[in-house]
């Protein structure tokens, strides 16, 4: 691409609605403590529903998708109750005393939280309308959808595709089901999972390959009697009984390694830089990222191991580091599928080819991720192809001109992913939309700034 059409940098820093832009800013110093797991706050959420009594949470996300979960587990009919920053209180009705929710059940962005919930309402005899924003109506459900069916729910309506609108009633006595995941994912396990849990017997999910397992955990703290053993080479079984009753049990929230993606990707590429990402989980089936950019030559120091909610917790010091291109394997795609944006970021700044192998994922996220990515590194002047669900990023050895603007697709991690870009770039790089960054890191461009970032 030639770099002689891309915008002045004046240009490119111009205020404009919910336009943001970053520029080169120097080293990154400091500490901080990125929101809660999403994941987790989803859960743990939908889990004191599902208890009977108070379950209190601490350090819960407070970005726009975890509330809409919170907002669904009200018209459920639990009581939820915000104590103060990231503390929570969720007084449940328990397994088989869902309420029939009056209004359709609006998840805006939020994948997870339709498809966990889903779940939910799959296993209980009540009918919920589930809906979101445009980008959550392109998003495959009958994924989700397929094993609830066989588990006796009924799908009364849906929008082309298996999409949302979806207009689900649940089975009255749910079927307890063996159900072999087509592909690793943990919100199509979770939901099976969750209908399981008003049913009158075992639930077993097989996956060939592991996903992330939150929900098997999460269950245990709760009191429900679930096992997981190895299958095959890189997979796990997981079986359920049903109709426990969960106990609330009070849980900490630790940060989302996902989000501490982007601060630990933008102290490797910022010349200088040197922070501490306190209490990140280091749950094994979440650490691929970690993995890969200790592979490319990252200088990443693990402090302070400890458990807390009943996860692997660590503070993690990042030091700017000269990277090197590397072949990442598609079996590593569950252990950081949410991270391979910025980790592409990570790849334009390294020396040689890096290829991300099996990225299909990336393509049912909240935008084609797999296609924005690409055109948002040749936006930076990086040249990538996209080679069947291989991405190939030609690092420039620390030397991204940037100069572009991204169009984001209302999809948070694309937006965070290139404004980190742009703090290390020679020239801003703007995206379009900063609005959906509180999906999943509402202090996002505070914390960042504190470390010393300029946006503008």
């Amino acid at each position: 691409m030639s770099l002689s059409h891309f915008p002045s940098e004046a240009a490119l820093l111009e205020a404009a609605p919910n336009r943001l832009a970053a520029q080169a800013s120097g080293p990154l110093r400091g500490r901080l403590k990125p929101p809660g797991d999403k994941s987790i706050s989803h859960r743990a959420l939908i889990l004191g529903l599902l208890s009977v009594g108070e379950t209190l949470i601490d350090g819960l996300l407070e970005g726009d998708d975890v509330l809409r979960t919170a907002a669904a587990c009200r018209a459920l009919g639990a009581e939820v109750v915000r104590l103060g920053e990231g503390r929570w209180r969720v007084s449940g009705c328990g397994i088989g005393s869902l309420l029939a929710p009056r209004e359709p059940l609006d998840f805006g962005n939020s994948g997870t939280g339709a498809r966990l919930m889903m779940g939910v309402v799959g296993g209980h005899a009540i009918t919920a309308c589930f809906d979101g924003d445009a980008s959550l109506r392109k998003r495959p459900m009958r994924r989700i959808l397929d094993p609830l069916v066989q588990m006796g729910a009924e799908v009364l309506s849906e929008a082309e595709g298996g999409r949302c609108p979806i207009l689900l009633k649940g089975a009255s006595e749910p079927v307890p089901i063996l159900y072999e995941t087509p592909v690793a994912s943990a919100q199509i396990k979770s939901a099976v999972l969750l209908a399981g849990l008003n049913s009158p017997g075992r639930t077993t999910v097989v996956e060939t390959e592991a996903s992330r397992d939150h929900t098997e955990k999460m269950l245990a703290h709760f009191g429900a009697t679930i096992s997981v053993e190895p299958f095959g080479t890189h997979g796990r079984k997981i079986s359920l009984e049903g109709r426990p009753e969960l106990r609330p049990a009070p849980l900490s929230v630790p940060a989302d390694p996902s989000s501490a993606a982007f601060p630990m990707v933008a102290a490797t590429i910022a010349p200088g830089s040197d922070i501490v990402i306190e209490g990140v989980m280091t749950n094994p089936l979440r650490a691929g990222l970690l993995a890969t950019l200790l592979e490319m030559g990252a200088d990443i120091e693990i402090l302070d191991r400890r458990i807390e909610g009943g996860e692997e917790v660590a503070d993690l010091r990042v030091r700017a580091a000269a990277l090197k291109g590397v072949d990442v394997p598609a079996a590593r795609a569950p252990s950081m599928i949410d991270e391979y944006p910025i980790l592409a970021v990570a790849a334009a700044f390294a020396s040689g080819l890096t290829r991300l192998r099996g990225l299909h994922e990336l393509r049912v996220k909240e935008s084609d991720r797999l296609a924005a990515v690409a055109a948002g590194l040749r936006e930076a002047g990086v040249a990538t192809q996209i080679i069947g669900d291989d991405l190939i990023v030609e690092g420039r050895g620390g030397e991204v001109e940037g100069g572009g603007s991204v169009e984001t697709h209302l999809d948070h991690r694309i937006a965070m992913s290139f404004l980190c870009l742009g703090l290390a770039s020679r020239q801003p790089m703007a995206i379009d939309d900063s609005r959906m960054i509180a999906t999943s890191f509402p202090t996002f461009k505070a914390d960042m700034e504190r470390l010393g970032a300029r946006f503008a």
